[in-house]
């Protein structure tokens, strides 16, 4: 189902939906259950483009746009979700943040690899204390002798630990500054190289879902890196962190499409192939309306992340429509996985088929990159709600 594409979007979907089929369902259960994330996997994304898509050709990139991004992570989402995150990640988290806030020196160093797929980069936001309440960061820094002197700690963070990381981007208190009374925490974002001494990625969680998604938590301790590894305006971190978080949402509801799209075409081919008491499951009225129930929750996430990314290209406003389409693309995931596996019955159970893994990983899509709360807060203030 493609709604109101170009032909270069119908083709690219097209590309991506065939190597979903040919080269990432065939090792998805098994980097599954070894946890493992494929790096000749990621090699073949880099070949085909995909880490560059939305970025100009002068930096290495494709020349596309975002929705062109979106559409090849929902393509993926919908075989392995692992897969399709560490796409959205490495370019929203890694890339993303180097092109929008770089220098130039740092634009030339960094994005030709990260856009190549030959390196990857994670976004050190996170905090046991500091998830979506972002400005409780503890993670400090501080000036030395021309470097930055890093110390603190982040969880949950995506792409830091693969053979190809080159580095992860932190949020840190630089300094604090006393706004009507009230002191205010002064947040920047520095670039800190993997292999920087008193930085260490710690090993990789065990989680629910996401198995093979590259996942760890980093400690730094007395971690120095050069003053001009600062990203960015110094303060502006925070601020330049949510406009990041905005179209990351977008490309987390293109994710969740694909991942209730994939439920749903196993629920139906399963129905249709399962007998019972005579005759195909897809037959029973109760089985039909479950089904068409996946199919409206598909078509309305869609609709939702197209919005989105056709406002942020457009160079219009999008937080509301981007909180939106996260809001109803991760319920819709999340629902299909639980619907996909209750037509499986005892099947659905079995981690060999593919909707036991969606259900496993789908309920991350309700809490990552802005929880569902946050997405009602969001969408609540756009109505002129106070809180």
């Amino acid at each position: 189902m493609m709604i109101d594409m170009s032909s270069e979007e119908r083709e690219l979907a097209g590309m991506v939906r065939e190597f979903a089929e040919a080269v990432v369902a065939p090792q998805a259960y098994e980097a599954d259950r070894t946890h493992t994330l494929s790096m000749e996997v990621v090699a073949q994304m880099g070949d085909l483009g995909l880490f560059g898509l939305p970025f100009p050709e002068e930096h290495g990139g494709q020349g596309g746009d975002y929705f062109a991004l979106c559409l090849a992570i929902e393509g993926l989402g919908r075989v392995d979700q692992s897969i399709a995150i560490t796409l959205e990640a490495g370019v929203s988290l890694g890339a993303m943040p180097v092109f929008r806030f770089g220098s130039d020196a740092q634009k030339a160093e960094l994005l030709p690899d990260l856009l190549a797929g030959r390196a990857l980069a994670g976004f050190g936001l996170t905090e046991p204390e500091a998830g979506s309440d972002a400005g409780a960061t503890r993670t400090t820094a501080r000036l030395d002798g021309g470097e930055w002197v890093i110390e603190g700690s982040k969880q949950f963070i995506t792409n830091s630990g693969t053979p190809i990381t080159r580095f992860v981007t932190v949020t840190a208190v630089t300094g604090e500054s006393e706004v009507n009374g009230r002191v205010r925490k002064e947040i920047s974002t520095i670039i800190v190289p993997n292999g920087t001494p008193g930085f260490t990625v710690q090993p990789a969680y065990d989680k629910v879902g996401w198995h093979a998604s590259d996942t760890h938590p980093l400690t730094f301790d007395g971690t120095r890196v050069p003053e001009e590894n600062l990203l960015g305006e110094r303060g502006r971190g925070f601020a330049n962190f949510l406009s990041i978080l905005d179209e990351g949402r977008i490309a987390i509801a293109a994710l969740s499409t694909g991942a209730a799209e994939g439920c749903l075409e196993a629920a139906v081919d399963y129905a249709k192939s399962r007998t019972i008491f005579g005759s195909a499951l897809s037959t029973r009225q109760n089985a039909q309306f479950t089904l068409a129930r996946m199919r409206a929750r598909v078509h309305s996430a869609r609709l939702a992340w197209h919005h989105a990314a056709r406002l942020r290209d457009a160079g219009r406003p999008f937080g509301e429509e981007a909180a939106i389409a996260k809001l109803i693309a991760g319920d819709a995931a999340m629902d299909n996985a639980r619907d996909a596996t209750q037509i499986f019955g005892g099947n659905g159970f079995m981690n060999e088929y593919p909707v036991a893994r969606h259900f496993r990983d789908s309920k991350i899509l309700e809490i990552g990159e802005g929880t569902t709360e946050v997405q009602l807060l969001v969408i609540a203030r756009a109505l002129g709600l106070a809180g």
